[in-house]
């Protein structure tokens, strides 16, 4: 475990060094901004925005993952283009661990973040354990996100590519809320939809935990073999 915190302080770290990553830092805050300030006073201004608050809240809850997901993603993709990533090939550690120790970091950090929000969003009264499960849940989408884009990308260019088209693939699912529901289910090939699908249910007190157990598993299967095809390509 000590190895696994010197790794995840150390690439944590590294963010700093690249001022195009640090300004990502920002997310969050502007996302708190959204939900504690801008939209309430905008459902204040326009009462028919009201309507869509749940909407926001769900995708603004997601939108955090994609501030780690874009940083590690990028730098996951700049180690294989400078050649970085076949220093780390060499170093005497296991491969697997050597990616639970770099993700550890921003998993924590995205899990207490997205807690926190949905602890504190003016809306719902919401119960803190269903929040703290949507969180971890939320918390793996980021070494998904990171080494999905790294191992589509040979280089930063193509990663900025693969990084926009990730993030549609996660905010998409949203429109399976405003669609028939027999085309709604086309949208479950995509894992955010069982968050998402999770996560309304939640709010209204309905029976949430089938589908947050199909997105964990979902999640855990991409995980899985991201990181078997991972540690394959990315230190050689």
């Amino acid at each position: 475990m000590q190895q696994i915190l010197k790794i995840s302080i150390a690439d944590f770290w590294l963010i700093f060094r690249d001022a195009s990553l640090k300004t990502f830092l920002f997310l969050p805050l502007l996302i708190f901004f959204v939900i504690l300030w801008a939209l309430p006073a905008l459902i204040k201004a326009f009462p028919i925005v009201a309507d869509y608050k749940k909407y926001i809240l769900i995708v603004s809850t997601i939108q955090l993952t994609q501030m780690f997901g874009f940083i590690y993603g990028m730098m996951l993709v700049d180690e294989k283009e400078t050649g970085v990533a076949k220093v780390y090939g060499i170093l005497p550690v296991n491969k697997i661990g050597f990616i639970i120790g770099r993700f550890f970091m921003p998993i924590i950090i995205t899990i207490l973040l997205t807690f926190l929000l949905l602890l504190v969003q003016p809306f719902y009264n919401l119960a803190s354990f269903p929040c703290l499960i949507f969180s971890i849940l939320s918390g793996l989408l980021v070494p998904v996100y990171a080494i999905g884009v790294s191992l589509l990308s040979k280089n930063r260019i193509e990663g900025l590519v693969w990084v926009k088209v990730m993030n549609l693939i996660i905010v998409l699912p949203i429109v399976a809320f405003f669609v028939p529901k027999n085309i709604s289910y086309f949208f479950s090939v995509f894992p955010t939809y069982w968050l998402y699908l999770g996560l309304d249910q939640m709010i209204f007190n309905q029976y949430f935990m089938i589908n947050w157990a199909a997105g964990f598993l979902y999640l855990l299967i991409l995980l899985t073999l991201f990181s078997l095809q991972f540690t394959k390509k990315h230190y050689e």
